[in-house]
């Protein structure tokens, strides 16, 4: 059976500036890539356990997508009971390590 994926309000404010950043709109190789990490994100719906846990916190997962020097972290948890998964974060995976204050 397949897991919700839930996507937290400071998530879709990451993936919507990142949208901006990339200059999605005006670029169709920008339009795929984001498309490529939407559908990446909704893959969670899928075994979202195939993913290590952040070094940070044991209770979040880390997806990483895209090719070096342009990979990005998507930080999520995983609730069993519910069958969802919570993305709560995304990150260039350049920056530093996040704090839990970070993630609200």
């Amino acid at each position: 059976m397949a897991y919700a994926v839930r996507i937290a309000s400071r998530a879709g404010c990451d993936l919507d500036l990142l949208y901006e950043q990339i200059e999605a709109a005006d670029s169709v190789a920008a339009q795929r890539w984001y498309d490529g990490l939407k559908g990446a994100i909704l893959s969670l719906s899928r075994r979202p356990n195939r993913c290590p846990v952040t070094p940070e916190n044991k209770k979040l997962r880390h997806l990483l997508y895209g090719d070096k020097p342009h990979i990005y972290r998507v930080i999520y948890r995983v609730n069993e009971g519910r069958r969802q998964v919570d993305v709560v974060h995304i990150r260039h995976g350049a920056r530093r390590r996040f704090r839990l204050p970070d993630l609200v």
